[in-house]
């Protein structure tokens, strides 16, 4: 796992607070879910596209997101946001359960 605390800070005016920036402006918020991932889960089993995109958030364990043509492996602390349009799916990389959190967003008009 990816748990090193290099990556995070103390923002200022805080007191004994680690924190650290999973992503920045993305576009709207639609929804946003916590999936709990047990071995050998995840999904769905082919591959899917949608207009949407999704930020995944994973909180313990590690996820593997299949993408169409690479695949990405995120550990605990650590966040990828996927464009809807790339065929993609997400799977448990881990003999134990993998915790995160998956919003979905709306592209943003620029």
């Amino acid at each position: 796992m990816n748990d090193s605390l290099e990556d995070f800070i103390t923002p200022p005016n805080h007191i004994h607070f680690l924190a650290k920036k999973l992503f920045g402006e993305t576009g709207e918020i639609i929804d946003g879910s916590i999936a709990y991932l047990e071995p050998s889960g995840g999904g769905p089993t082919d591959l899917h596209t949608h207009a949407h995109s999704h930020l995944f958030i994973v909180t313990e364990g590690q996820a593997k997101i299949l993408l169409d043509k690479s695949e990405i492996v995120l550990s605990a602390n650590e966040s990828y946001l996927v464009d809807g349009n790339i065929p993609h799916s997400i799977w448990n990389n881990t003999d134990r359960t993998t915790k995160m959190i998956g919003i979905s967003v709306r592209k943003k008009l620029e």
